[in-house]
C-alpha cells in the first residue's frame, strides 16, 4: 500500500515539474515572440588598450553595459559581459536567453589583466558567471553589491568586496569607488530577494565618473551637491518599452536629463544595441537620445561599440 502509495505521488510530482516547465518553455517563446529581431552586426572600431596612456583617462564601450577604463594607469571593467549568450543552461545543456547582435569589441585575452572588476547588481546581463570565470586572476579585486559576492565564491580573484549606496572604498593604487542608490532590482532569481544593486562614483587624480549601471529615472542632482563636478557619465538608454518597463530602466529622455542632473562634462550611452531584452527597435534608443540633446549632442562622445575615447581635461602633450 506505501509503496503504490509513494509511486503515485512520484508521478503526481514528475508531472507536475514537467507541466512547470512546458509553461516556462511557453512563457519565454511568447515573450521572445514579441522583440525584435535583428540581424548580426559587425563591429566599426576595435580599441587597442595596449596603446592607452597610464597619464590621463581613457576608456572603450566593449558592449551593453561592459566598459573598460584606463585611469591614470588604473584599469577598470564595468559588469563584464562577453559572451554570445546570456541566461542559463536548462540540464545543462539546453541554452536559454538572449543571444548578442552585436560582438564584444575585446575579447578576454585582448583586455588582458584589470585592477579591478565593478558589479552594480547580479543580473545576467551584468554579472556573467562565465565571463568572470575567464577574467579571474589573483591580481584583480571585485566590488560588487550587497549578498552578491557568493556568486564569485569559487572563483580566484584577489578580494570581493561589498557596498551599499553611501558606503566607500579606497584601493591600494588611489581609487575612491561610492556606492550610490538607483532605482533597479537585484533579483537574479526570483528568490534572491536580498540582493543588491549600485551605482558607483570612481575618482582618481580629481577626476569623477559616474556609473549608474542600470536605472529607472532618479533625480541625479544629488550627485553634484555630493560629489562635486563630474568628468564623465555612463547612462542607460535601453530596455525601456512596454511602459511597464520604466519602473526599472530609464527611457533616452530620461537618461538625458539625469545626465544634466548630475553636471557631468561628456555622456557615454550605454545597455542598448547588444542583447534585445525589451520590445523598442534596437536603433531608437540611440536616435531619441540624440534627438534630446539636441543642439548639445557633442556632448555625447561615443555612440558605438569599440569606439575609444580620452578625456580631454586629462590628455598630456
Amino acid at each position: 500500500m506505501l509503496i503504490t502509495f509513494l509511486y503515485w505521488a512520484a508521478v503526481i510530482i514528475v508531472a507536475l515539474l514537467l507541466l512547470a516547465f512546458a509553461f516556462l518553455v511557453y512563457s519565454y517563446r511568447k515573450h521572445m515572440s514579441n522583440l525584435p529581431k535583428p540581424d548580426g552586426r559587425m563591429l566599426e572600431h576595435k580599441p587597442v588598450p595596449g596603446e592607452w596612456s597610464d597619464s590621463a583617462v581613457t576608456f572603450t564601450w566593449v558592449g551593453h553595459s561592459t566598459i573598460l577604463i584606463r585611469m591614470f594607469g588604473t584599469k577598470i571593467l564595468t559588469d563584464p559581459v562577453l559572451g554570445e549568450q546570456l541566461g542559463i543552461r536548462i540540464a545543462g545543456v539546453i541554452p536559454v536567453g538572449p543571444k548578442r547582435f552585436t560582438p564584444p569589441a575585446l575579447q578576454p585575452e585582448e583586455i588582458g589583466e584589470v585592477d579591478l572588476i565593478l558589479l552594480s547588481h547580479a543580473h545576467m546581463d551584468h554579472i556573467d558567471l562565465p565571463t568572470l570565470r575567464k577574467l579571474a586572476t589573483r591580481n584583480i579585486d571585485v566590488i560588487t553589491a550587497k549578498n552578491t559576492s557568493g556568486l564569485l565564491r569559487r572563483m580566484p580573484f584577489k578580494s570581493v568586496a561589498e557596498l551599499e549606496p553611501g558606503q566607500t572604498v579606497q584601493t591600494a593604487d588611489g581609487l575612491t569607488i561610492t556606492a550610490i542608490p538607483v532605482r533597479h532590482w537585484g533579483n537574479r532569481f526570483p528568490w534572491n530577494t536580498d540582493y543588491g544593486y549600485n551605482g558607483y562614483i570612481i575618482e582618481k587624480n580629481g577626476v569623477r565618473i559616474l556609473y549608474p549601471g542600470d536605472t529607472a529615472y532618479i533625480s541625479m542632482s544629488f550627485i553634484r551637491e555630493q560629489f562635486g563636478p563630474i568628468d564623465l557619465a555612463f547612462m542607460p538608454i535601453g530596455a525601456y518599452k512596454p511602459d511597464s518597463y520604466q519602473r526599472a530602466h530609464c527611457t533616452p529622455e530620461q537618461a538625458w536629463q539625469m545626465f544634466k542632473e548630475s553636471g557631468a562634462k561628456w555622456l557615454v550611452p550605454i545597455h542598448h544595441n547588444t542583447f534585445v531584452l525589451s520590445q523598442e527597435p534596437v536603433d531608437e534608443p540611440l536616435e531619441r537620445l540624440l534627438t534630446a540633446a539636441g543642439a548639445e549632442r557633442d556632448k555625447i562622445v561615443v555612440e558605438k561599440q569599440g569606439e575609444t575615447y580620452t578625456l580631454p581635461t586629462t590628455e598630456q602633450s
